[in-house]
C-alpha cells in the first residue's frame, strides 16, 4: 500500500509498504479521503519528528478488514475518523471532558497512532472504544466525512459561545476554519462579519455571505464594529488563527458582557497575548478558550453535513491523489485554497 511520510521540513514522500495485519479486537480501514489540516501544515513545515508517524486526522474510508474477535462494524462500513483517543479515566474523562484527558493520543500526531495519509490504517481496540470513530450517513461522501472533524470543533466552540437568533458575530480569519465558523453561526441564526487581511481569502469568503467583510490592514477595526453594531460591539468574537494581534483586537471589539472564543492556538515559540484586563473587568467580558470537541459532536457535524446545512461544497476547494500529497500541502500553504483533500 501507498503512504505518505514526512522526510524533511516542507517535504513528503509517497512510499510503498506493507499492508498492515489486522488485530483480532480491531478492523482495518480503506481510506478514501483525508483532510489536510492547519496543524498538518505547522509540522510539515517542522519537518519530521524523531519518530515517523503518518499525518491526517479528518479521514473517511470503508471497512475491509475486521478481527476475528470484533462485532462492532461490519466489512463495507462507511466510517468517518477524527483524531482524539482519551483514556477512559483520569479526573477529566471521569467528567466527560474527553478533549481536555490527561493522557490524550492523537491519531495522526501521536507515535504510535498512523494517520489517514495512508491507503489502510487500522482501528485498535483502543480507538475504537476510546475514540472517536462513527458510521457515515447515507448519501454523505468520504469527502463530506472527512470535513466533519474540522466541523465538530467548530460546533462545540460556538455551544460555548451559545450563538443564537439575533446575535452579531465576528470571525477574524477566513481561512477554511473561519469560513467554518461563518457557515455555523449563520445556520444559529447569527449575524456574521468578517475579518480578513488577505485579499484572496476575502473574496473567497464572499461565497459565505457574511453580512461584511473587513480588511483590518486597511480599515480601522474598531471603527467598523461601531459602524455596524450602533456603538455597542459584536455579541461574540471568534478568533479563528493563530495571531496573537487579533485576540487583542478582540476584547477591544467585543461588547459590554460579551464572549471572546480563543479558537485558534498560538504557536508554541511565542504563546502570549495581551488583552485589556480592565476592558475584561469594567465589561465583564467573558474569554473562553475552545480546543477539540466531545465525541458527541463528531456525529453531530455528520448529521447536519449530510442534511445539507454546511455548504461543503464551497469549503472543499481542491483534491489531490496520495501520489500529488506534494501539490496538496503547497496548496493548502499558499492561501488560496479552503479545504484540501487527499483522495485514494
Amino acid at each position: 500500500m501507498k503512504s505518505a511520510y514526512i522526510t524533511d521540513p516542507m517535504k513528503f514522500e509517497v512510499r510503498e509498504t506493507a499492508d498492515p495485519t489486522c488485530p483480532a479486537d480491531g478492523l482495518i480501514l480503506r481510506v478514501k479521503a483525508c483532510g489536510v489540516c492547519g496543524s498538518d501544515l505547522r509540522r510539515w513545515k517542522e519537518g519530521p519528528g524523531d519518530i515517523l508517524v503518518i499525518a491526517g486526522h479528518e479521514i473517511g474510508g470503508i471497512v475491509e478488514e475486521v478481527g476475528k474477535s470484533f462485532t462492532g462494524y461490519a466489512i463495507g462500513d462507511h466510517l468517518a475518523v477524527a483524531p482524539d483517543v482519551h483514556c477512559g479515566k483520569c479526573h477529566f474523562c471521569r467528567h466527560g471532558l474527553f478533549n481536555l484527558c490527561d493522557q490524550l493520543h492523537l491519531v495522526g500526531i501521536t507515535p504510535g497512532y498512523d494517520g489517514g495519509f495512508s491507503e489502510k490504517i487500522v482501528l485498535s481496540a483502543e480507538i475504537l472504544s476510546n475514540g472517536i470513530v462513527h458510521h457515515i450517513p447515507a448519501g454523505a461522501t468520504f469527502e463530506q466525512a472527512a470535513l466533519s472533524e474540522p466541523c465538530s470543533s467548530v460546533l462545540a466552540a460556538h455551544d460555548k459561545a451559545c450563538t443564537d437568533l439575533g446575535h452579531t458575530v465576528l470571525v477574524m480569519g477566513g481561512g477554511p476554519i473561519g469560513c467554518l465558523h461563518i457557515a455555523v453561526a449563520q445556520a444559529r441564526g447569527a449575524r456574521v462579519f468578517l475579518s480578513e487581511p488577505s485579499l484572496v481569502r476575502r473574496q473567497i469568503a464572499t461565497d459565505f455571505n457574511p453580512s461584511a467583510i473587513i480588511d483590518p490592514m486597511t480599515e480601522n477595526l474598531n471603527e467598523r464594529i461601531n459602524q455596524l453594531t450602533d456603538g455597542v460591539g459584536v455579541d461574540i468574537v471568534v478568533c479563528a488563527n493563530p495571531v496573537a494581534s487579533t485576540q487583542t483586537q478582540a476584547v477591544e471589539v467585543v461588547r459590554k458582557g460579551g464572549r471572546v472564543i480563543l479558537f485558534g492556538g498560538l504557536p508554541k515559540a511565542s504563546p502570549m497575548a495581551s488583552l485589556d484586563s480592565n476592558l475584561i473587568h469594567y465589561g465583564e467580558i467573558s474569554i473562553v478558550g475552545s480546543f477539540s470537541y466531545h465525541p458527541t459532536y463528531h456525529k453531530m457535524a455528520l448529521d447536519i453535513i449530510s442534511r445539507g446545512s454546511i455548504p461543503t461544497d464551497k469549503l472543499i476547494t481542491h483534491r489531490f491523489s496520495i501520489n500529488e500529497i506534494n501539490n496538496a500541502f503547497q496548496t493548502a500553504s499558499a492561501g488560496e485554497a479552503l479545504k484540501v483533500i487527499v483522495t485514494f
